[in-house]
């Protein structure tokens, strides 16, 4: 009597692996996404953080207000402004300084050079990609 598998036992095992990948793979794929808009989420939250801090730090020199340029955010951020992953590489950690204040519509119709959207009157801070944090 010889041992091992037949054919058929051979091709069941397979068309199991291959519905488990099938059900398993698009699971994989929206982990992905849910990641990088959880990274965005922590990176904003941290640059929101500092902008306050900095606000903070100048009321109680006398002069209240918000950071009015790039410069002085990224010198808020101990290391530096992060990056946004749902952004191109090359423009990840860009900051897009307006006057105006940033709402969901202006921060929607962003430049798509920049990963984040900041007013300077205001002190607001947006993702340019995801108006939802």
């Amino acid at each position: 009597m010889k041992k091992g598998f037949t054919l058929i036992e051979l091709v069941i095992v397979i068309v199991i692996l291959g519905i488990l990948a099938a059900v398993a793979i698009p699971k994989f794929v929206d982990l992905t996404a849910n990641a990088k808009t959880s990274a965005t989420k922590g990176a904003l939250g941290g640059l929101r953080s500092a902008i306050s801090i900095f606000y903070a730090s100048q009321a109680v020199t006398g002069s209240a207000r918000w950071p009015s340029d790039t410069t002085e955010i990224q010198n808020a951020m101990a290391q530096g402004v992060p990056a946004n992953p749902i952004v191109p590489t090359t423009a990840s950690t860009v900051i897009l300084v307006t006057s105006a204040d940033v709402t969901a519509a202006t921060a929607t119709t962003a430049s798509t050079a920049a990963a984040w959207i900041y007013s300077s009157t205001s002190g607001k801070i947006w993702a340019a990609n995801d108006t939802s944090f």
